[in-house]
């Protein structure tokens, strides 16, 4: 063993031995406590959130089923007019009548007509005319009927002028005045344009006949300020010519077998002829004076009317069956 060895051995026992001696000094030591950790702080659970707990429910008893209205029904104008029927009507009217010329129609070959014959004027007062009726309604587009209507008794009167024969030279004039009065018969057919708001616009056209009568026509001659000849016709005449109309206008709905209608009406009342106009005055001279006829070249009018139309209930139309109701379920109340 070498020195540096010895040496150490003999430090450590010295130390030891002088750690046991300083120990024998020092009392006792107390005993050592068990170490026991801090407790954790308890925190509680949090309770449990409340439980919603409804009202006691009252019992309501539910309302009656509701009543249901039927809504309004509407009837279109299928449903109103949109039958077969016979009606009646009647009519009455104003007319503005008028003729383009006058012309004439010479019988006496034996008197040479004036060449510079012309008419300066002419000219037919206005009249009014009743009409009755009955037709048959087709569906709610269409109709016929049948109409015969009296037309009032008005004045006429055409002038006429002439250069030969006339004394001092100038011209010399005839003045015409007649009355006209007329029967008038019309097949009529109608188109319905639909009914709105109870009005029914409608178009339609006529075709039939007139019978004309002319009265106390007569011819009187002027030259300057003497009459050298005055004629007349005998009594009445009579003439039947073709006549046709167009028709327009608008109908209302009094009730649905009642109507009131307003309507335009062209006229056409062709070219009647009047009777012949014999010379009875000095005038006349020894070939029996100009005698003729006249004719009221396309006698035609504008007029206004008003009318009635009474249709026969003959076909009733079954109503719309009630509409279905709508279940409605009652109506809960919380409380």
């Amino acid at each position: 063993m070498s020195s540096a060895t010895k040496f150490v051995l003999a430090g450590s026992l010295a130390l030891v031995m002088c750690a046991g001696a300083l120990a024998a000094d020092y009392p006792p030591t107390p005993p050592q406590q068990p170490y026991y950790p801090p407790q954790q702080p308890y925190y509680p659970p949090p309770p449990p959130p409340p439980v919603y707990q409804p009202p006691p429910q009252v019992y309501v008893p539910p309302p009656p089923p509701p009543i249901i209205a039927s809504p309004p029904i509407i009837q279109q104008a299928s449903l109103v007019n949109d039958f077969s029927g016979w009606y009646l009507r009647g009519d009455i009217g104003v007319s503005a009548q008028k003729f383009q010329d006058f012309l004439f129609t010479h019988t006496n070959s034996a008197f040479v007509w004036p060449a510079s014959w012309q008419i300066e004027q002419k000219d037919i007062k206005d009249t009014v005319f009743f009409a009755l009726g009955a037709g048959y309604q087709f569906n709610a587009w269409f109709r016929v009927d049948v109409t015969g209507e009296y037309r009032q008794s008005t004045k006429g009167k055409a002038v006429g002028s002439y250069s030969e024969f006339c004394p001092g030279g100038g011209r010399c004039f005839d003045i015409y005045d007649f009355d006209h009065q007329a029967l008038v018969f019309m097949v009529n057919a109608y188109l319905d344009l639909g009914t709105w708001w109870c009005l029914t616009p409608f178009i339609g056209v006529g075709v039939g006949g007139a019978y004309h009568t002319f009265d106390a026509l007569s011819d009187l001659g002027l030259a300057g300020n003497q009459s050298p000849g005055f004629g007349f016709m005998k009594g009445q005449s009579h003439d039947s010519t073709l006549a046709w109309a167009l028709h327009a206008g608008v109908a209302y709905d009094v009730t649905r077998n009642v109507k009131i209608e307003l309507a335009y009406r062209h006229l056409n009342l062709g070219s009647p002829d009047t009777g012949i106009i014999g010379c009875s005055n000095f005038g006349c001279g020894n070939t029996g004076g100009p005698k003729a006829f006249y004719t009221l070249n396309q006698f035609t009018a504008e007029e206004l009317k008003i009318g009635v139309r009474w249709l026969f209930d003959c076909c009733e139309v079954a109503p719309p069956p009630p509409p279905t109701p709508i279940y409605q379920p009652p109506l809960m109340r919380r409380g």
